[in-house]
């Protein structure tokens, strides 16, 4: 009988992708750059290491994926024609390219092109990967067989819609009174942003500066891998149809830059500009982690379902894993909670969360609005009644009950799933910030255009994070920040009941599916966590944990 050439990857078996349309073969002297997760040491789980950081030196030594097990896939890899690009023994991972061709001897993915609803071509497959069996028991997962996108961010550009009181859309100065921001500038921070749109428009973020009083920040952009980048000359230069979607995914990148840049207009702004696929975001991930400086908090303002058919069971992993690194790194990844409610933007009437805001390892943010009755101005939490947009009727912040993380110990909270037969999952969002009415005060392609969502409210934790950890003695900075704020701070009270200002009304139902929702209580809800921040509070309680 035959020996084997291949075995099954685990987990690896993809689904049809609804999103896209096959229209044929993939032409085989293609070149395909792949990224190889690496068997390593067993990380450790959300509940060690709180309170406590690692330099990427002491991460690599303990937990980085040893130089023989590296040495032996890239010297198997090598005999399968592949060129090895790069290794990372502290990502856990190597990069390697080869042609379509070569890649189908050595993985069998049976990669075909696909197009997208807006047009964009990439590469799909269906079915499992296969490794060659020498590398069985040294590869976690092959990422770049299978470009679909995972990720999604709804929200729109804000409207008057439905809002008769005259609030003005909230600028730097309004947002850092709401919030008791500590005084500073960010001076000495780094604050990392995630990128998947492909736009930087610096004119954008001067005019926002300005218009506020506030110095324009150094921003510096890293294109991961092989994605692209354009400024707005580059762009108005492409064809119609790939500058319209340019445009429209560069609306996200701009508001989070803007976020941070009136709120930390000393710090230094990293934008890691990715592809919005499984391996995009590994390696997107991979170089926040390796970055020096290292930053602070890192804000992403993308998610999609956990139940998205866009993840497989090993991106969901290999993401999580490297979240995972990034907080044992001290920092502190603010994600945004979601603008679809208890929906997430699935249909099926369950209610569901996002990912990566799921992930223990993250700071989930979601949203809050404002209210006005008279000369009262109340905050409460986002939710927008049906109709206020038009692509899926209803707007609120995501949150609930994980199906793929168990609660760690350290979330001592009682929340129970809105769905039957569930257990008890991590839950999200473990703080909030602005994401609705009145929306933020922007700038996009030279015009005022205020926006939100929980993306907004993402960038604004990333930049809170950054202006206490300036303030903070040495010894307390670059921590995780969320498992701290469910510890003791004053008595038996967690810390974020303590510098936090809690939401006790309100709800995040989705419409139509599920219709129903978490319902905002004192204390902690799967709402908006344990509320809108006190920076000055949240400062002092830091100081004495």
């Amino acid at each position: 009988m035959a020996k084997k050439s291949h075995v099954v990857l685990g987990g690896s078996r993809r689904g049809k992708d609804p999103n896209g349309i096959r229209i044929g073969n993939v032409n085989p002297k293609e070149t395909v750059h792949l990224t190889i997760g690496l068997v390593s040491p067993k990380l450790p789980d959300p509940d060690n290491y709180v309170g406590q950081t690692l330099t990427l030196a002491e991460f690599s030594e303990k937990f980085g994926t040893k130089k023989a097990v590296a040495d032996q896939v890239a010297k198997i890899l090598k005999k399968h024609r592949l060129k090895v690009l790069d290794v990372s023994l502290a990502t856990r991972s190597m990069r390697v390219s080869g042609t379509a061709a070569q890649i189908e001897a050595a993985f069998k993915p049976s990669m075909v092109k696909m197009r997208s609803h807006h047009g964009e071509l990439y590469l799909g497959r269906r079915g499992t990967i296969q490794i060659p069996v020498e590398l069985k028991g040294m590869v976690t997962g092959v990422f770049g067989t299978d470009q679909r996108r995972v990720a999604t961010r709804k929200s729109r550009a804000a409207t008057r819609a439905g809002h008769a009181a005259p609030l003005s859309p909230l600028g730097p100065a309004d947002l850092e009174k709401r919030y008791n921001f500590p005084p500073g500038d960010g001076a000495g921070q780094t604050i990392a942003i995630a990128a998947f749109g492909k736009g930087f428009f610096a004119d954008d973020v001067k005019a926002h500066c300005e218009k506020f009083g506030r110095p324009t920040p150094k921003v510096t952009k890293v294109a991961v891998a092989d994605s692209e980048t354009f400024s707005l000359g580059e762009a108005l230069g492409l064809r119609p149809q790939k500058l319209s979607h340019v445009l429209a995914h560069s609306v996200e990148v701009m508001m989070d830059v803007q976020v941070v840049a009136g709120l930390c207009p000393k710090a230094h702004i990293v934008l890691y500009f990715s592809n919005n696929d499984q391996r995009g975001w590994i390696d997107l991930l991979n170089e926040v982690i390796t970055s020096e400086p290292k930053p602070i908090a890192l804000s992403i303002s993308m998610g999609g379902a956990e139940e998205n058919l866009g993840w497989s069971k090993p991106g969901i992993a290999a993401v999580n894993e490297r979240l995972n690194i990034a907080r044992l790194l001290g920092i502190t990844t603010c994600v945004s909670s979601g603008d679809d409610g208890t929906s997430a933007g699935m249909n099926d009437g369950r209610a569901h969360v996002e990912f990566p805001s799921s992930s223990p390892n993250v700071l989930g943010v979601g949203g809050t609005m404002l209210n006005q009755t008279g000369s009262v101005v109340e905050e409460v939490p986002w939710w927008e009644k049906p109709g206020w947009r038009s692509d899926n009727g209803g707007g609120a912040t995501g949150g609930g009950v994980s199906a793929l993380f168990p609660r760690p110990a350290w979330q001592k909270v009682k929340v129970k799933s809105l769905n039957s037969k569930s257990s008890d999952g991590r839950v999200v969002p473990d703080v909030a910030a602005l994401a609705g009415w009145p929306w933020h005060d922007l700038t996009y392609l030279g015009t005022d255009r205020p926006d939100g969502g929980t993306s907004a409210a993402a960038p604004l934790w990333a930049a809170l994070i950054a202006r206490i950890n300036a303030k903070l003695p040495k010894a307390k900075r670059q921590r995780f920040l969320t498992p701290l704020l469910y510890q003791s701070a004053r008595g038996d009270e967690p810390m974020g009941k303590v510098a936090m200002r809690e939401m006790t009304s309100g709800n995040n139902a989705s419409f139509p599916k599920p219709g129903k929702g978490y319902k905002a209580k004192p204390g902690y809800n799967a709402v908006t966590g344990w509320g809108v921040p006190d920076g000055k509070k949240l400062l002092k309680a830091l100081e004495q944990v």
